[in-house]
């Protein structure tokens, strides 16, 4: 019986330990989220932790922002093709990080490659079709309308303002920082 009795005492310590454990990291990963951390785990940016860093001034070209995308048709086809994460953002998406490339009266041009105000944004070719052979369809250019961004990511297979078009920049979370990042 005292065999029986220390195993079953060790049992609920054991699952105590484990529930309290749980707990601390829940809560770790709950106050992360209220500090603005995000992990990123597409490929359009470096893979990792990040941070969401308020903006308290007006957006400019060259910021890395967080940005809600609208929920439009094209999102929502985006959505279901897998180009966009599941997160809190308007119709359930999970925030872009990309660089804003143009901003309100900025003409931008996609044929053949990504163009701002004539000049050609080197390594910006604008695709036909994705990675999985599904058709892709570019923005037409045009001027960037008041009160939105044109969105931009390096990594030569991403969704971003070339095939989307331009955002509202009420979308903006914040400027996006890298904390513990790495490229795969």
């Amino acid at each position: 019986m005292k065999i029986l009795s220390r195993v079953t005492r060790h049992g609920r310590r054991r699952r105590l330990m484990v529930s309290a454990g749980l707990l601390l990291l829940l809560a770790i990963f709950v106050y992360g989220f209220v500090c603005g951390y995000r992990i990123n785990l597409t490929p359009s940016q470096s893979l990792g932790l990040w941070r969401i860093r308020p903006l308290t001034r007006s957006v400019a070209i060259g910021d890395m922002v967080f940005v809600c995308p609208p929920d439009t048709s094209r999102f929502r086809e985006a959505h279901r093709r897998g180009y966009l994460q599941q997160g809190l953002c308007p119709g359930g998406y999970g925030p872009l990080i990309k660089t804003v490339i143009a901003i309100e009266g900025h003409r931008v041009e996609t044929s053949p490659d990504l163009k701002i105000d004539g000049r050609v944004i080197e390594r910006t070719p604008v695709r036909s079709s994705d990675g999985r052979g599904r058709p892709l369809s570019p923005f037409t250019g045009g001027i960037v309308p008041g009160g939105s961004v044109f969105l931009y990511s390096s990594f030569s297979a991403s969704w971003d303002s070339r095939y989307f078009g331009p955002v509202p920049a009420d979308g903006i979370l914040g400027l996006a920082d890298e904390v513990l990042t790495y490229v795969p």
